[in-house]
């Protein structure tokens, strides 16, 4: 009797928790119930009180679960379904808690299932609720068809000019595979000709930090709002690695910047949606551990290479992507990464062949070579791609340094491209070297075309617009500050149909075929979002 009184007291306790939405506490309370209900159950004999006490057990397993799936701990919610279920495999409550937690680890075909189950189920729960289900069903299709086919349309929300909540994405790895690099420890490798615009991979991050920064006097971002900034994104991707073993055991994996060449290759299936048959290890990580890997492996939403979609960009962001930390740098990539969300979409920005590496920018390629090599040591590694040791190698060139240095004297650029031009020609530079040289020297050539004063002046000394485009989008691939110029360019021109074709096919490499030709268009007029 008193053993009654108990449980009949934490059930209204924990219940009373859970309508306030006190997740934690909610969750003690119910594991002392459950602990007590399963003392109960090994002593009692009769039938009508043992399925009582399974009929409490069930829904107090069930809400725990809720209460877990809450706070995000999707595995330990898991577990609290599959219990529940044990005891009654039709009961509804725990069918939707569990296909709403399959569903927030990307399982998306097996989160049709259950709710499909749940659907079956002829219950006044169930028909009461059919709207609900109907609705999870059609996103559980949605993302499922997504994620195996990469068919992505964010076209809407461009239109509408990404006014309201940003679009539905679910997890994608297209035709890649993971193995050793020339470049450096890992990488990752296409398997098959990827074409201008086509989506690599979308993924959403492990932990994101956003916040608007204060700047100093001097511009420069506040350095204690930053180490605050740091330290909630290291106790996020914390929180995030200990409730989730998978997420945990991929972050082990990745690289602290030591000893890169004996890492192991993972399979590339560990990084997809649907990982089946593979218990995860309970690996300890400790924070050491973290912080090395993010020292490493974070990316800046704010980076060039990785302009973020949408009216965010007062924000400054940082996040981790697990997959994304195998793709390594380039001077000259073949990818690009856009933000949307808490999601990282990952393009090719140009023509990408079976069998090459998948690269990207981990800063501003459109620099001088000085410039890149500075900002690579603070990356902590040196740049070997072709582009780099291509202008070492032109670095003897005593023309380079004088153009480099004219331009920040703050000489006509109209003189600095003439004489750049003069000097490639002379060297006799041919196809992507001189887009090269041109993506380098991208400061002087916008200033120039942007200037009606130096096009008027220099005329045909210099080269057209167009054909600088081109051997850069050769050279380092689509870029949004480029496609800026040019559609300027475009809308004092009066946007001529074949104009308008040619800036289509570079926002290709830009926006990528996320972003459908009529919206493109309509993102062109509107002079790119700015």
């Amino acid at each position: 009797m008193e053993e009654e009184t108990t449980l009949q007291q934490l059930r209204s306790k924990a219940t009373e928790l859970l309508l306030r939405e006190d997740w934690n506490e909610s969750i003690k309370v119910y594991s002392k119930f459950i602990s007590l209900c399963q003392q109960l159950l090994s002593n009692t004999i009769q039938q009508s009180d043992l399925l009582k006490l399974q009929k409490s057990l069930c829904l107090s397993f069930s809400n725990r679960a809720e209460a877990r799936f809450r706070l995000r701990d999707f595995e330990e919610a898991l577990k609290d379904c599959d219990e529940a279920l044990q005891i009654d495999n039709t009961h509804f409550k725990t069918l939707v808690c569990k296909g709403k937690i399959l569903l927030n680890l990307n399982r998306y075909s097996l989160a049709l299932d259950c709710f499909k189950g749940v659907l079956g189920l002829e219950s006044q729960q169930c028909n009461g609720n059919l709207e609900m289900l109907n609705g999870f069903i059609e996103k559980c299709k949605k993302l499922d068809y997504l994620s195996r086919t990469g068919n992505f349309d964010v076209s809407d929300w461009i239109s509408g000019g990404f006014s309201g909540v940003c679009p539905e994405l679910g997890e994608f790895v297209g035709n890649v595979e993971i193995k050793r690099s020339e470049i450096s420890g890992r990488g990752l490798f296409s398997t098959k000709n990827i074409d201008v615009g086509s989506l690599i991979l979308v993924t959403k991050a492990v932990a994101t930090e956003r916040c608007i920064l204060p700047k100093c006097s001097n511009g420069v971002l506040g350095e204690n709002a930053q180490l605050v900034m740091w330290k909630n994104f290291i106790d996020k991707v914390n929180e995030s690695a200990s409730k989730c073993p998978k997420i945990r055991h991929l972050i082990s994996k990745l690289s602290i910047g030591e000893n890169e060449d004996d890492l192991e290759v993972p399979d590339i299936s560990l990084f997809k949606p649907e990982t089946e048959g593979v218990n995860f290890p309970t690996e300890d990580l400790d924070v050491d551990k973290i912080l090395s890997v993010l020292d490493v492996n974070s990316l800046v939403e704010e980076a060039v290479s990785s302009k973020v979609l949408g009216k965010n960009s007062d924000y400054y962001g940082i996040g981790l992507w697990l997959l994304p930390c195998l793709i390594n740098h380039s001077c000259s990539p073949n990818a690009r990464r856009l933000h949307i969300g808490d999601y990282v979409v990952v393009l090719a920005s140009r023509v990408v062949k079976a069998g090459e590496e998948i690269t990207f920018a981990y800063y501003d390629v459109l620099s001088p070579f000085s410039k890149r090599k500075e900002m690579a040591k603070t990356w902590g590694f040196q740049c070997e791609c072709k582009r780099c040791k291509y202008e070492e190698e032109m670095q003897s060139k005593p023309e380079i340094g004088e153009i480099e240095k004219g331009i920040e004297r703050g000489v006509d650029v109209g003189c600095a491209i003439f004489r750049l031009e003069e000097c490639m020609r002379r060297w006799v530079m041919r196809g992507k070297e001189k887009g090269y040289f041109r993506a380098s020297f991208w400061k002087a050539f916008s200033e120039a075309y942007e200037s009606e004063k130096t096009v008027r002046r220099w005329g045909r000394k210099i080269p057209a617009l167009e054909p600088i485009v081109d051997s850069l989008v050769e050279a380092v691939g689509g870029d949004e500050r480029v496609l800026k110029v040019l559609v300027r360019k475009l809308k004092k021109s009066g946007n001529g149909f074949a104009e308008m074709e040619r800036a289509i096919k570079l926002g290709r490499g830009v926006y990528g075929k996320i972003v459908k030709k009529q919206a493109l268009r309509i993102l062109l007029e509107l002079g790119v979002h700015e």
